[in-house]
């Protein structure tokens, strides 16, 4: 487990940013998502140590989030989703900066710092000042300097923002290969669904600052719906209004493609059952894939 929380709480003035948050994160890459004002960022900064909790307790690779802040900081690493670069330095020097504030002797840091930027692809780049970076290259330095010291744990806040496809699946890639090869656990904040849906077999989904869902990716597809894509021969209004009326939540597509989206504890036979009382011909009956962002919208009631 890297991290374990215990109803924490966190209010700014009025506005309650956590409302009792249980939460044990498992290991490898784990997704958080939720709407703005969910409490994302909170959370963050309450692994991270950078905020005491006002209520709760919790440990981060089994420190004490309360009274261990120093020992989680030198455990983890964290790619912010702003811009922490510092003007007039290179990026090699950069990166060492980081590595010596993490603990890192001088010479390591350096080191450290060459290899780092190598393996995100900034080798060739490496003396050239942060101003003249491009977006993407931004991102690749911040992701350099969160792993410079070979962190157990990484936070990554938006690590795709501002970023165009290429870009967007080589930082994923890189993401990806350190969670399954390099021993890193990694936690990852994003409001791009299918960025969380490529890297992470597990999410925790966050709304209003309460935990709205959590668990391993396919076992939450299987909790709340089944997915069916269903063609008919017949009236498609009075059909869909009937399976509706069963608990399921229906769209249709512009090619007459109908999706039903079924909950776990309905037999699919209503459906058949339905479809006679209609006198429609159910053509095409095929179980489909949910996607997180059907998974997302059902945790934080958006229909």
């Amino acid at each position: 487990m890297i991290a374990e929380i215990s109803d924490l709480h966190f209010s700014y003035g009025s506005v309650r940013a956590l409302d009792g948050i249980n939460l044990n994160l498992g290991e490898g890459a784990v997704g958080l998502l939720g709407p703005n004002g969910a409490g994302k960022s909170t959370l963050l900064r309450i692994l991270l140590g950078f905020l005491a909790p006002q209520r709760g307790s919790g440990r981060v690779l089994g420190f004490d989030i309360r009274l261990e802040q120093n020992r989680i900081r030198r455990h983890v690493g964290y790619m912010p989703e702003d811009d922490c670069l510092i003007p007039g330095m290179d990026a090699v020097t950069f990166t060492a900066h980081f590595g010596e504030l993490s603990g890192m002797p001088r010479q390591e840091a350096m080191k450290r710092a060459h290899d780092v930027l190598y393996y995100v692809g900034l080798g060739e780049s490496r003396y050239r000042k942060l101003e003249e970076y491009s977006a993407g290259m931004k991102q690749r330095l911040k992701l350099a300097q969160s792993i410079v010291h070979d962190p157990r744990l990484l936070f990554l806040d938006e690590p795709t923002s501002n970023l165009d496809p290429q870009g967007r699946k080589e930082i994923l890639e890189l993401i990806q290969d350190i969670s399954s090869k390099k021993d890193i656990h990694v936690l990852i904040s994003s409001h791009i669904l299918p960025d969380i849906e490529t890297v992470c077999s597990e999410v925790v989904i966050l709304n209003k600052g309460r935990l709205a869902s959590q668990g391993k990716l396919a076992e939450l597809r299987e909790l709340n719906y089944r997915l069916y894509e269903i063609r008919i021969k017949g009236d498609g209004d009075g059909f869909g209004a009937k399976i509706k009326a069963l608990g399921c939540r229906v769209e249709e597509t512009e090619d007459k493609l109908i999706k039903a989206y079924v909950p776990a504890d309905l037999d699919t036979r209503e459906i058949f059952r339905v479809a006679r009382e209609e006198n429609v011909q159910v053509r095409h009956f095929v179980r489909s894939r949910t996607s997180l962002e059907d998974l997302f919208a059902r945790s934080v009631g958006v229909d």
